[in-house]
């Protein structure tokens, strides 16, 4: 069959999020059959904006998960994250930020409600990540899931090795060793979009998935379509946008890509 990557299309267009820039507008949601919307939120730049509207639009379940968090820049990147969530979605909806009906869909590998994040009635789906002071949001007509991470240090990478896929690992065996850890962040944020997209999260071992780590992604299944996603330096990204309505992946643990 033909293969293909997501670094084979176009680059995707990733927008700067500014809370001022959205408060009160409204935005044209994703399209069918159109691309998914990215937003690339800088946790630092939003403080004051955060801690004066977090308390008003973020819901106690929202707040009280912020304040469990121990490393206050976890915490900032957090309630900087959910709140461009929350006031994206009011602008696409056309309704209140406090007010968007938040759910969760049944987990698809054992039923229980902690499946794919969503919005009642699916009027448009999403998918969110905060890493390292970044947050990356996309939207889509489609189920969508996204990945944000800062690259690891060298030894993080040696001690987290058994998450990859066998050929992953050897991959980065053949690499210097100033080369891993961005390959290996490369490979982590396409399975851990793939996953989100698919609801199941890290219950399905990400080691059974084979992403790669090289400058293009080895894709997902033929359902799906993943793409690495421009965040700049010192963190890696990625989109998986579903394209089939059948998502199954290859019993061998490898991965597809649809054109």
């Amino acid at each position: 069959m033909p293969y293909g990557t997501g670094a084979l299309r176009d680059p995707p267009r990733v927008r700067a999020f500014d809370p001022a820039a959205v408060t009160g507008r409204r935005l044209t949601p994703p399209a069918p059959g159109g691309p998914a919307q990215l937003w690339l939120l800088h946790a630092g730049r939003h403080r004051a904006a955060v801690a004066r509207a977090a308390p008003e639009v973020l819901d106690a379940g929202e707040r009280a998960r912020a304040a469990a968090l121990r490393v206050p820049a976890d915490r900032e990147c957090y309630l900087a994250t959910h709140l461009g969530l929350r006031l994206l979605l009011g602008a696409y909806l056309g309704v209140r930020p406090a007010r968007v009906p938040l759910t969760r869909r049944a987990c698809p590998l054992c039923g229980g409600p902690h499946g794919r994040p969503g919005v009642a009635g699916d009027p448009l789906h999403y998918s969110l990540s905060h890493s390292g002071g970044l947050g990356l949001l996309a939207f889509a007509a489609v189920p969508v899931g996204a990945d944000v991470e800062a690259v690891p240090a060298p030894d993080a990478v040696a001690e987290a090795a058994d998450v990859l896929h066998p050929r992953e690992r050897d991959e980065l065996a053949l690499l210097p060793p100033s080369a891993r850890p961005p390959a290996f962040a490369r490979a982590w944020v396409r399975k851990e979009a793939y996953l989100k997209g698919l609801g199941v999260g890290l219950a399905r071992a990400p080691s059974s998935l084979y992403a790669g780590t090289g400058a293009e992604p080895a894709g997902t299944d033929g359902a799906w379509r993943l793409t690495d996603v421009p965040v700049g330096r010192g963190a890696a990204g990625a989109v998986a946008e579903r394209v089939d309505p059948e998502p199954h992946g290859r019993r061998d643990g490898t991965v597809r890509t649809a054109r």
